[in-house]
């Protein structure tokens, strides 16, 4: 067996066998010891004619440095070995082997090249002018190669080492990087040296999200901006989020540099993305840029084009502090972290700062940037985007107010604020519940961390006598429920029931009052005589559909049949159609864009935003189990949805809910109609097994005795539906 420790009582062969902790190795010349001399504390070995040895120093092996593939050398205890004798010691020197001291991997040494980098940066920065500052945006439709594009940035300009392991670093959430989408605006400071002039350059970049649901994060993104790169997908060409983008940065005066990516797949088609772009944007694509963010082919043109295209940020760094506060984070140790541009003046560590929105004074604990994780920095100038936190620390986040502005203390009469944000609105309202009570308070610190993270999400508390205590949660759209929902799973663990996402509702009672309805349990019944003269609204939006011509008969039939208004049918290419549709909100959540995708081959794209409230023949639809309402099924619709969504709902609940002692009823009612039952039959005993040859009157006795058993049970018998039954009818 190899390694295994030698026999002391074989003494006329030598050991060949390699040590089991130490290699073989030569000595150095000077000892001139046989190799058979060598010996670690687990193998001691013999001469040939001798009892053994007297003594015989362990040799132990000097830590060998990482990146060496060579031996590690010996170095002795002392400076001399014991040979083997019968009465006396023979001492024969050996040259000692020098020693290295081996480095702990947390000390500083570890730390001098992070400290010394951010040195560098700091005072390569200090000797830019504000008139080689670029701040600028990557907008595009969803899937386009944003992230990617970002990573061959940022590694063009030596901000990190290229590598294949560079996928999406400016992604920081799990499920950005399982889903493969941007969820959050990510920033980063990047440093650039022009190959014309030899000059440094301060780009800020921003990577923003590309699905309609984060449209918030977009528009934030573009007040810190002074361009954007619109990206386009040589093979997808000109999609609804892309002209959604386009709007929004051509009304904010954005210098726009269209990018054509992708360049290298097989599928690709330039000269129609190009003329796509100049007939729809009527943008100059002789100067656009083609690039592969892939392969890294035409990365190098995009940044001297930025510099050449997108003007420099305006303000001055000797005038009083002019601060915007563009996005905010919360961390455990440091508080709330702000996410700011700077229009004028300067910040560094121990201004005293104002906030226009809430009134309160705070201390600058730090001030840096992202490169692209956190570097601090001594000072942040006009034109620059860094990040900031208080010492002592904002510990509210609802005292970070999105667009809210910053100045010196005691010049906030002389400083003007800055235009604020437009507050995102929920469109989609679920309740969430946990699949046990018993997490119920591990699950509410778990989703109220998160809420601090994401402003877009409102928060209440809610019950259901089906499925207990929970939360009434507010989302963006469908998309940002289940980014949300996957947040929960993988960074706290848990787990959660969450019923069918539905929209608001707007009453407007006979007194001219107002009343927003979230929660359809809180509904009012038919019975009440209020609902009687009030008027209900629903929310509308205005949906643009990019699609090939060759699908626009069933996309306009499924719009049609989701209560659609068209507005507009637009050719921009010969083969692609722009269809401008007034869609219910409601039909969103219904799944209307898997239908279109399904309906297209997966070619349609949506985009939409909000049109107001329109008035709607709206009403309850209730699921009752023998007659009793299940409030967490219950849902708003209007009338022409009740039977079909009904129907729906009663076949999909009989699969899930077992058989009792006494028969199920499952029914749909709106109001007081009934739109669709299904029934469970009860477990039954056969009476009349031990009846042969019995009389008729006798076997009627028996099965009348059952039927009034059955009859009393179901009076006094309540059914236990398993909440396992209401995550499997809930889920998709």
């Amino acid at each position: 067996m190899r390694g295994a420790p030698c026999r002391p009582d074989v003494l006329m062969r030598p050991c060949l066998r390699p040590c089991a902790r130490l290699p073989r190795l030569p000595l150095p010349q000077s000892s001139r010891l046989p190799s058979t001399l060598l010996s670690t504390s687990s193998c001691q070995r013999t001469l040939p004619g001798r009892a053994g040895f007297s003594s015989l120093a362990s040799l132990e092996s000097r830590p060998n440095d990482r990146t060496s593939s060579s031996p590690p050398a010996l170095r002795p205890l002392s400076s001399s070995l014991l040979l083997p004798t019968t009465n006396a010691r023979v001492l024969v020197p050996v040259t000692p082997v020098p020693t290295r001291r081996r480095h702990n991997s947390t000390t500083a040494t570890s730390k001098m090249p992070i400290e010394r980098r951010a040195i560098e940066v700091e005072k390569r920065i200090a000797a830019i002018p504000l008139e080689r500052y670029r701040n600028f945006c990557i907008v595009a439709h969803i899937d386009h190669g944003k992230s990617t594009l970002s990573d061959r940035l940022l590694e063009h300009t030596g901000t990190i080492v290229a590598g294949d392991g560079n996928k999406q670093v400016l992604d920081k959430l799990d499920v950005e990087r399982e889903r493969g989408i941007t969820v959050k605006a990510q920033t980063c400071t990047m440093i650039y040296k022009h190959k014309e002039d030899g000059l440094d350059y301060l780009l800020h970049l921003v990577d923003t999200p590309g699905h309609v649901d984060f449209r918030a994060e977009v528009t934030r993104s573009y007040s810190s901006c002074s361009g954007a790169l619109l990206l386009v997908d040589a093979s997808q060409g000109v999609q609804a989020q892309t002209v959604a983008n386009f709007y929004l940065a051509f009304a904010q005066g954005l210098s726009l540099v269209p990018v054509v990516n992708k360049i290298d797949m097989a599928s690709a088609d330039v000269p129609r993305v190009l003329e796509q772009l100049e007939t729809v944007f009527e943008l100059d694509t002789s100067t656009a840029v083609k690039v592969s963010a892939k392969t890294g082919q035409g990365v190098g043109e995009i940044l001297p084009a930025v510099i050449k295209k997108m003007p420099a940020p305006v303000g001055d760094a000797k005038k009083p502090l002019r601060m915007l506060l563009v996005d905010s984070w919360y961390d455990t140790f440091k508080g709330v972290v702000l996410l700011v541009r700077l229009f004028d003046g300067t910040l560094k560590q121990g201004d005293k700062v104002y906030s226009y929105a809430t009134g309160n004074e705070y201390i600058v604990g730090e001030v840096g940037i992202q490169y692209p994780d956190a570097v601090p920095q001594k000072v942040l100038r006009a034109g620059q985007v860094g990040y900031v936190f208080f010492n002592p620390g904002m510990k509210r986040i609802q005292d970070a107010k999105l667009g809210d502005t910053f100045t010196n203390v005691g010049c906030e009469d002389i400083v003007e604020p800055c235009p604020g944000f437009e507050e995102p609105k929920p469109m989609v309202f679920v309740a969430a519940f946990p699949t046990n009570q018993d997490d119920y308070g591990r699950l509410a610190d778990s989703i109220s961390h998160l809420v601090l993270n994401d402003r877009s999400v409102t928060l209440q508390k809610d019950y259901s006598e089906a499925l207990g205590a929970g939360w009434r949660l507010g989302f963006l759209g469908s998309l940002h429920c289940s980014v949300f929902q996957d947040r929960l799973r993988q960074e706290h663990g848990a787990s959660i029931i969450i019923t069918e996402p539905a929209v608001p509702t707007k009453i407007v009672w006979s007194t001219g009052q107002e009343e927003i309805v979230t929660n359809p349990a809180e509904f009012p019944d038919p019975d009440d005589h209020r609902i009687r003269s009030a008027t209900l609204y629903e929310p509308f939006v205005n949906a643009t559909v990019t699609l090939p011509e060759e699908y626009v008969g069933r996309c306009i039939e499924i719009c049609e049949n989701a209560r659609g208004v068209q507005k507009s049918l637009e050719f921009f290419t010969a083969t692609q159609v722009i269809l401008k549709y007034e869609l219910p909100a409601a039909s969103l959540v219904d799944d209307l864009f898997g239908k279109l995708k399904g309906a297209t081959k997966g070619y349609a794209t949506l985009d939409y935003e909000d049109a107001g409230w329109r008035q709607a023949q709206l009403v309850k639809l209730n699921l009752l189990v023998n007659k009793k309402a299940v409030d967490a099924v219950a849902r708003i619709v209007h009338v022409s949805q009740v039977e079909r969504l009904g129907r729906q709902w009663v076949t999909k609940f009989k699969e899930h809910v077992d058989r009792q002692m006494f028969e199920v009823i499952i029914q749909a009612a709106a109001g007081r109609r009934i739109v669709a039952r299904e029934t469970i039959k009860p477990f039954r005993k056969d009476v009349l097994a031990k009846l042969h040859a019995s009389d008729i009157t006798r076997r009627r006795k028996l099965l009348e005795k059952q039927k009034a058993g059955r009859k009393r049970l179901r009076a006094v018998g309540n059914v236990i539906i398993d909440q396992s039954a209401f995550q499997k009818f809930l889920s998709k």
